[in-house]
């Protein structure tokens, strides 16, 4: 795994830094002019910006920040025509000129004017405008030159054939990568394919564990796959004059996209990764015994295993979110002193206006800590019970029997009854007719609760061999017996179900009556009831 984590890296590494003799001059992302973000910055503020000739830099030039696209635009307007007319021509060199007008020096090239130099673009140069002119009329020279030789027909067949091997590097990158990505799934899968059966909870989570990695292994690879064909085409762009102003173009334009897209991966591999994390650490604190040392702690921790994974993660899941806004508002080049500053202060306006929400996560923390109740857990919460299949900081859902999913704040919780906790219990009352033998009836409900703890379909539900308490009350329908069987947890209706069909089963054989409600009804025969008979009426 670690091998395959560093060929990929090893693989965008490549793809990214490595550019041919042609492109070098390309300046990357982190050189180029990052937005600001000022709304109220002065017009007038003196800003800079590069000069491009079949997309290279050729010389930095100075002005306002009104007037600086404009000044711009009118140069490279200039800069295209001298050059489409020297492209043209036979002359095997430039004519470059600086002249004197009005005290600064003004470059022609081909007695064809360019631009004037001025004392801003000085201040961002060699200090000198005259010095400043004499550098870039070199500069011209040479640019000019190269343009020049990069328009024959031999230079086109020599680009060509480096643009050939880079497509053929990016076609066995691309496949190496596709080949790794196959063999790391099909050994992620073969990994999964034995899981222990004495090992529930080591083995769920290990299987989330590995999830989770191969996600994060799947997103690696597609960028990897993303970055060798983008990057090869990229530097195919640059290959041809032609196209090279394309990359100025694709960078300026992506620039922003492609920072906010790198931050967005690298915040979901973080996660992903975190949750691996998790799940490794909860994993081999189960595997050293070290939660647990009877077997009902170790049925309560299935319980808690997915509640304090699943807070701990969402958790986490906050902080790299938090995190990862953060980065992409420096990327975007978003000065967030300032913002957090603000954000602090609204965050004490925000707490004092939803006291709620912090008593919620308050209780919900405790709720978890204590282990009041975990996921799969069944509870009582004043007039609501049912299943919990929900639970975080700020709330509990539970499922009630008519399927019905109901929210409880956790702040609302004040009294709840757990019937799921380590163990549960069977509390049976089982009404016997008056006129039955009592010791025999004690004797005969003994019997059928060990025959059942000695059933093997029933003797792992059953965690303690079961009690009669004898006779709990004389009741309407007779007297009233109370058995008590100790179960595993949410198993006390299953056993109480099958317990109660074997007991009437039994009490059929024994010709042992289970009573209904009776009710005797007394006639007083009065001559007041008889009113015809005693001449009235």
């Amino acid at each position: 795994m670690r091998f395959n984590f560093l060929a990929i890296a090893l693989s965008m590494a490549i793809t990214i830094v490595s550019m041919p003799k042609a492109t070098a001059q390309i300046q990357f992302l982190q050189q180029l002019p990052v937005p600001n973000s000022s709304s109220n910055e002065s017009e007038s503020r003196v800003v800079s910006d590069w000069v491009y000739l079949d997309g290279r830099r050729l010389f930095q030039i100075a002005a306002t920040r009104k007037n600086l696209p404009e000044r711009k635009e009118n140069i490279e307007q200039n800069l295209q025509e001298i050059s489409r007319n020297y492209l043209r021509s036979s002359a095997a060199e430039a004519d470059v000129q600086v002249r004197i007008l009005n005290g600064l020096p003004v470059i022609y090239v081909n007695n064809r004017y360019l631009m004037t130099i001025t004392s801003l673009d000085a201040t961002q140069g060699e200090g000198d405008a005259f010095a400043l002119a004499e550098s870039i009329k070199e500069s011209l020279k040479q640019d000019l030159q190269r343009a020049k030789q990069e328009r024959q027909t031999q230079y086109f067949i020599d680009q060509a054939k480096i643009a050939g091997a880079i497509a053929l590097a990016m076609l066995l990158a691309s496949w190496g990568v596709a080949r790794w990505q196959r063999r790391a799934l099909h050994d992620s899968l073969q990994s999964n394919s034995t899981p222990s059966a004495t090992k529930e909870i080591t083995d769920q989570l290990n299987q989330q564990q590995h999830r989770h990695l191969r996600e994060v292994k799947r997103r690696l690879f597609q960028f990897s796959q993303l970055g060798i064909w983008g990057g090869g085409n990229f530097l195919i762009l640059g290959l041809f004059p032609y196209t090279r102003s394309l990359q100025v173009i694709i960078l300026t334009a992506a620039q922003i996209p492609l920072r906010l897209a790198v931050v967005g991966v690298g915040t979901y591999v973080t996660i992903r990764l975190t949750y691996a994390l998790i799940d490794r650490f909860t994993s081999t604190l189960i595997s050293s015994g070290a939660l647990f040392t009877t077997p009902e702690a170790s049925e309560r921790l299935q319980l808690r295993v997915s509640t304090l994974s699943g807070v701990t993660k969402s958790i986490a899941t906050i902080v790299c979110v938090g995190v990862g806004i953060l980065l992409a508002l420096v990327s975007l080049g978003i000065d967030i002193v300032p913002l957090l500053a603000g954000a602090s202060l609204v965050g004490v306006a925000v707490s004092l206006a939803s006291q709620n929400l912090i008593k919620d996560a308050i209780n919900g923390f405790l709720i978890i800590l204590e282990d009041q109740y975990a996921l799969g857990d069944v509870i009582n919460v004043g007039n609501f019970g049912g299943l919990v299949e929900n639970l975080n900081l700020r709330m509990t859902q539970i499922r009630d029997a008519e399927g019905r999913l109901i929210t409880i704040p956790n702040s609302e919780i004040k009294i709840v009854a757990n019937l799921s906790s380590r163990w549960s219990r069977a509390d049976l009352s089982i009404p016997v007719d008056y006129q039955a033998d009592i010791n025999q009836v004690l004797q005969l409900i003994g019997d059928v609760a060990l025959k059942m703890d000695q059933d093997p379909l029933w003797q792992k539900q059953i965690i303690e061999t079961p009690q009669v308490l004898g006779v709990d009350n004389f009741g309407d329908r007779g007297l009233i017996i109370r058995v008590w069987i100790k179960t595993q947890p949410l198993k006390q209706w299953d056993v109480a179900r099958e317990y109660r069909r074997r007991l009437k089963i039994a009490f059929d054989q024994a010709g042992i009556f289970i009573p209904v409600p009776q009710q005797a009804i007394w006639v007083n025969d009065s001559p007041a009831l008889h009113p015809q008979e005693n001449g009235k009426g």
